[in-house]
């Protein structure tokens, strides 16, 4: 299966410069925040793969009522499609009160404890989609990047083959594309990347350091 991620950052290859060849082998796409909804809808329109999403900290447009158009909203819920259980939670460290899309630790943790059900129905999950990276795997020290504790502990807790993150952007320094945490893949979704699944998975295994550009 072929997946696109995206994030943080507009496609010049794939928006401006539009190819229909770009996209006609796609199987799935999945954003990781802080992209416009037209930006969203224009993959959802010339794509036949379907386009999962999760809310970044500057998506002031998101509203789980109103959706958009011709994506699927995956906050706070496990979305299977062909057999791949893959969960979203989007959204950042807290560091403004009172802005939507921010969480402190605490509050993460219980939008996590909430999955309990889902998580036990299907079984675990074999891809968590969010838009903040986990502590300490690949975040920053600055706390708008600090990732969440609690992520690491889904990540221990169910193994997911991949965990694909955006909200640190390759300009930021340190960025890794591709990393690893314990058996879980970890991919860096910043403007966008290609890749088969489960082969990436198997390719970053077989790779003695598990981190690589790719």
């Amino acid at each position: 299966m072929k997946v696109l991620v995206l994030a943080d950052h507009e496609s010049k290859s794939l928006y401006e410069h539009y190819d229909p060849e770009k996209l006609k082998d796609v199987d799935l796409i999945i954003a990781c925040g802080d992209l416009r909804q037209k930006y969203l809808e224009f993959f959802a329109t010339l794509s036949h793969a379907p386009v999962l999403y999760v809310a970044g900290n500057h998506d002031y447009w998101y509203n789980p009522r109103s959706g958009c158009g011709g994506c699927t909203c995956i906050e706070d819920r496990i979305f299977e499609y062909k057999g791949v259980r893959i969960l979203g939670l989007g959204g950042c460290m807290r560091y403004h009160p009172d802005v939507d899309n921010q969480y402190t630790e605490q509050e993460m943790t219980w939008r996590i404890r909430k999955l309990w059900w889902q998580l036990k129905r299907k079984g675990g999950i074999d891809i968590l989609v969010t838009h903040a990276p986990a502590r300490g795997v690949n975040d920053l020290e600055d706390l708008p990047h600090q990732g969440f504790e609690c992520f690491r502990g889904l990540l221990e807790k169910y193994e997911p083959a991949l965990f694909i993150h955006g909200h640190v952007h390759a300009n930021y320094g340190g960025f890794k594309r591709v990393d690893q945490f314990g058996k879980t893949v970890v991919i860096n979704a910043y403007d966008h990347y290609m890749f088969e699944y489960p082969d990436v998975v198997t390719k970053v295994e077989q790779t003695p350091s598990g981190n690589q550009d790719m």
